[in-house]
């Protein structure tokens, strides 16, 4: 079964290549288990944008109603349709996709409601039934395209994710029926709905199979095989012909150690684990860089990280288990981001601490056929380092909350995901802030959101740990509501973003207290020769302390 799948899936990978491509239900399947296709940018052509429950008071920067929060129940319209009262959540006129669906509820019946989604104008919804349902709970497709987590949390206070693909050729409306729902943002009680809807926009012309219940059945097999492959973590490796560099030793403070890999090929596997007296702080202060088809030796690195925000761990070890990434409980790191080179690579392991550090690293690499549409692959990380939060805040945004940016990129690429590691300080959830991400100059966000731990899948500031998603974890949760360590990572799938000039990610800063916390935000991309991020490594940040307890930022009477 597996041989034959391998055949069929290389087959249809061929044909991408020789044929115009009609997007299909499978096509988006196989294209999301195709570890090669993110390394390349898109064909067909494709924008990626949001529509979420975000507050509508978010207008315009620069005043107060920009943090508005009443970011629930916040919809396009009403309809009446045969005699129902529907929310329209999203609505739009051109061949694309659904890629990623979040949900949670609150409130009076939260979740009861009824889900529909129409296709291509059609007065009958394609699919219908109760929101969690249909997101997580098996009507659909089962784990872990369709999913919630934490499973350590109540299902009432899970976020439900939806990865499944639901192609349109011409429209997609969705709506949400509740005779709970009261007012915009549930500002006088009922019942609390939050969405964020991922969804593609295909060029011009581009041919789209629209999602029915018989496309589905016709594909069973691919989505078994898709599931298991998603599930299983396939790393891609299967038949390839692979080589291996060894680079390991001591490094001195101050110091490096190098490895230069010549070749028309691509990494697929690299992994490391280290040694150190004071192993936190060399996660931390031990910095991964990487250069592809470098021209000068004074070029800024294509990645530059530290090692353990690079595996989404940040700088404390936390079994984590996602489609790119692995960390074991015995420290060792594992990432499996295709990077492709058309001549050459350098790593380069730098230790930026104070103490000596003993590492191991392997690096796997296969060959790679580089065409006009292969990509750079990119990692970028800085810190704000005790980063003042601002007074209280409220739901109208007063409080002086404010926007991060976590990376600006120039150039044409897409945007494949981002971590962040930050230490609380106060017995108060910090994150009550949304994604702003701007696309090829957009003066307003084509994704915005309705709070960190929604973007990050997860829902309600839960501290449970989840690791057992493809696309999101949260290894640590414990500084969400009292001083701790935290970590999210979110890695995209279908829902990668391209861009043709530019991408700027924000992340509103809302802490519910004042307070003072070390945030510090790691980006994933892939860009064709040219492009670069708006900054390099913040050193400041890498050589600064790693806070373990509270008073490693503040002092006891703060």
């Amino acid at each position: 079964m597996k041989t034959k799948f391998y055949f069929i899936t290389t087959f249809i990978f061929i044909l991408w290549g020789c044929a115009p491509q009609t997007v299909t239900f499978e096509s988006l399947l196989l294209e999301m288990i195709d570890r090669e296709a993110i390394a390349h940018y898109p064909s067909p052509e494709y924008t990626c944008r949001q529509f979420s429950s975000y507050d509508r008071a978010t207008v315009t920067p620069g005043q107060a109603s920009w943090f508005a929060n009443w970011d629930r129940s916040m919809f396009i319209r009403t309809e009446k349709n045969n005699g129902r009262k529907e929310y329209v959540m999203m609505d739009t006129g051109e061949p694309g996709a659904i890629v990623r669906f979040w949900m949670t509820f609150a409130g009076e019946n939260c979740g009861k409601g009824i889900l529909r989604i129409y296709f291509d104008n059609d007065t009958v919804p394609a699919i219908e039934g109760g929101a969690m349902d249909i997101l997580s709970g098996g009507k659909l497709a089962g784990e872990p395209l369709c999913s919630s987590v934490s499973d350590s949390t109540k299902y009432e206070m899970r976020g439900h994710n939806m990865y499944l693909p639901l192609p349109y050729a011409r429209n997609c409306k969705v709506t949400y029926e509740s005779a709970s729902i009261k007012d915009p943002g549930a500002k006088t009680g009922g019942e609390a709905v939050y969405y964020n809807i991922n969804y593609r926009t295909y060029a011009a012309g581009t041919k789209v199979t629209t999602f029915t219940t018989d496309e589905m059945k016709r594909a069973a097999k691919t989505l078994e095989e898709v599931q298991a492959k998603l599930q299983n973590r396939d790393r891609g490796l299967t038949g390839l012909k692979t080589g291996t560099k060894f680079l390991s030793g001591k490094i001195a403070p101050g110091k490096t150690i190098t490895e230069t890999i010549t070749g028309e090929k691509a990494i697929r596997r690299i992994q490391m684990k280290i040694k150190a007296e004071n192993l936190e702080q060399a996660l931390r202060s031990t910095v991964l860089s990487i250069w592809f088809d470098e021209k000068e030796t004074a070029a800024a690195p294509n990645v530059c990280s530290p090692l353990g925000d690079f595996f989404g761990t940040g700088y404390q070890v936390r079994f984590t288990n996602t489609w790119y990434t692995r960390v074991d409980n015995d420290g060792t790191m594992t990432a499996w981001w295709v990077m492709p080179f058309a001549h050459n690579c350098r790593i380069e392991l730098q230790n930026a601490g104070v103490r000596e550090v003993e590492a191991e690293v392997e690096v796997m690499t296969a060959s790679w056929k580089w065409d006009k549409r292969s990509m750079y692959f990119g990692a970028a990380w800085r810190q704000f380092t005790r980063l003042q939060t601002g007074e209280r805040k409220n739901n109208e945004g007063q409080g002086s909350p404010f926007d991060i940016n976590y990376v600006t990129l120039t150039g044409k690429g897409t945007y494949v995901g981002d971590a962040v590691t930050m230490f609380n300080t106060v017995d108060a959830w910090w994150g009550e802030g949304d994604e702003k991400i701007y696309v090829d100059g957009e003066k307003f966000p084509s994704h915005i959101g309705t709070g960190t731990e929604d973007y990050y899948g997860y829902a309600w500031c839960r501290p449970e740990k989840f690791a057992n998603h493809p696309f999101i974890a949260q290894p640590d949760g414990s500084g969400n509501f009292w001083p701790g360590y935290t970590v999210n990572s979110r890695y995209r799938a279908l829902d990668a973003i391209p861009f043709n000039t530019s991408l700027s990610m924000d992340m509103e800063m809302w802490h519910w207290l004042k307070a003072t916390v070390n945030f510090a935000p790691v980006t994933f991309f892939y860009m064709l020769e040219g492009g670069s991020p708006n900054e390099n490594i913040d050193i400041d940040g890498i050589k600064e302390p790693v806070a373990l307890i509270r008073t490693d930022i503040v002092a006891d009477n703060e």
